[in-house]
């Protein structure tokens, strides 16, 4: 089992502004200060469908622990059988004497109990409590994963309605780029070069917006289903967002001990280790006898007798079974659980360090992202005052239009780089909120909760 001290400390990516060491909050989506946001995000959790999966399968896993702890109390029987019977003169040896029908009645209950001397029953136990732990956990999964699907839906909507924005500016700004031309080409002291380019940039620019049309219908669409609704029912008012949600404060990440306690995938696998560390017991338990204690009670007869002493009869006794001496099937199973255990610890290994890389990558990734947006920001504010230096030049007939064409062509490239990076900055956000964990410990009342015990 990973015994770190790093990975239990503060994480190697958090050294940097953008982030402190501040728990996350359960309802990290908040932070965004969006009352759309939030209410998306409560829908989704009412009505999204591998929710509703995730509540029946804790359904099933309480009833599986049901079963086992009934293992641990006498199990009872009652028959009753009543009959109208006509016995065979030549059965009873009476060939000549003619037998009348009879009403027979049977009434039986029996008891039996299995005393739980090696523990087999109380491990199983063990074992259906954790199977219960692991499916609860796996709702958290569910849960949290419900949660960052619905914002990275939400947006991924909005960001491509800011990406088509920032286009259909840069196709008007290069639409009157083009009626520069044309009128200094119809007044004689242009060329139709110039014209043919100009027009050729504002069609480039154009063909831009279809896709990001289509990624913003995509979007909304499978936000419709994550909140329960068909497709065709996509929210009109997230279908008009075109500006991405926006954190006003650095994102609170906590340390490593907080992150593998908080995420439900480090307390599934822990579960699933502990049952089958629980199965072992279970599997060794065959080893030894079982031993049941019965007590059994029938009266058989006729109407006339049926209640009668003379028709009743009684069993007390006890029952041994063990496999001995070939105890060869015992010792395996013992062995393949065993196995299970081993498997179980390098899952859970593996988990943990998962959890820990996709963190820091998350960290790292979006730390670098800001770095970036800082350049591509001076980069921007730069074309926009060449490609402003350019336009004035060539109406004073100072320069050339292809100077203007390449200085609009470098503002239009950084205004759609920024906003690309914009949208990738919002889903960074999302996928480090994912990788912390947080989403499932809220307050209110869940599926999950409903099966709490």
């Amino acid at each position: 089992m990973i015994a770190s001290r790093t990975a239990a400390g503060a994480f190697v990516g958090a050294d940097n502004a953008a982030f402190v060491t501040t728990p996350p909050p359960g309802t990290w989506w908040q932070l965004y200060q969006d009352p759309m946001l939030d209410g998306l995000i409560q829908q989704a959790l009412k009505a999204n469908t591998d929710l509703r999966i995730a509540s029946a399968s804790i359904a099933r896993a309480e009833a599986n622990l049901d079963l086992a702890k009934d293992q641990m109390y006498p199990s009872t029987n009652l028959e009753v059988s009543p009959s109208y019977t006509r016995l065979s003169p030549q059965e009873q040896l009476l060939p000549d004497v003619d037998i009348p029908p009879l009403n027979l009645y049977s009434l039986g209950a029996s008891l039996s109990y299995q005393v739980d001397l090696f523990g087999q029953i109380r491990r199983a136990i063990e074992a259906s409590e954790a199977d219960l732990g692991a499916t609860r956990a796996a709702y958290d999964t569910v849960r949290i994963t419900v949660v960052a699907d619905t914002t990275r839906a939400y947006v991924a909507a909005c960001s491509a309605g800011h990406e088509i924005a920032i286009a259909q500016q840069s196709v008007a700004l290069q639409a009157r780029s083009t009626t520069l031309t044309q009128r200094r080409f119809a007044a004689g002291r242009g060329i139709s070069l110039d014209v043919t380019r100009a027009k050729a940039l504002e069609d480039r620019v154009s063909a831009s917006i279809p896709p990001l049309e289509a990624a913003r219908r995509i979007a909304l669409y499978r936000l419709a289903v994550l909140t329960g609704r068909p497709p065709a029912e996509f929210s009109r008012t997230v279908a008009a967002c075109v500006q991405d949600p926006r954190l006003n404060q650095p994102i609170p990440v906590g340390d490593g001990r907080a992150l593998l306690a908080r995420r439900p995938d480090v307390r599934h696998a822990e579960y699933v280790l502990h049952a089958a560390t629980a199965q072992v017991g279970v599997a060794t338990a065959d080893l030894y006898p079982k031993i049941s204690l019965g007590i059994g009670v029938e009266s058989v007869g006729p109407d006339t007798t049926f209640l009668q002493y003379s028709a009743l009869k009684y069993s007390i006794g006890s029952l041994i079974t063990w496999q001995f001496p070939n105890r060869r099937i015992a010792k395996a199973r013992i062995r393949g659980a065993q196995a299970t255990v081993d498997a179980a610890f390098g899952q859970f290994d593996g988990v943990v360090l998962g959890a820990l890389r996709e963190t820091e990558s998350a960290l790292f990734i979006y730390a670098r992202d800001l770095d970036q947006r800082n350049y591509l920001e001076a980069s921007r504010h730069e074309a926009a005052a060449a490609a402003s230096d350019a336009e004035r030049l060539f109406r004073l007939g100072g320069q050339d239009y292809l100077t203007v064409l390449d200085a609009n062509l470098s503002l239009i490239s950084a205004d759609q780089a920024l906003a690309a990076l914009d949208s990738k900055i919002s889903a960074d956000q999302i996928n480090l909120f994912l990788a912390l964990g947080g989403g499932w410990e809220t307050t209110g009342s869940t599926e999950a909760e409903q099966h709490m015990p």
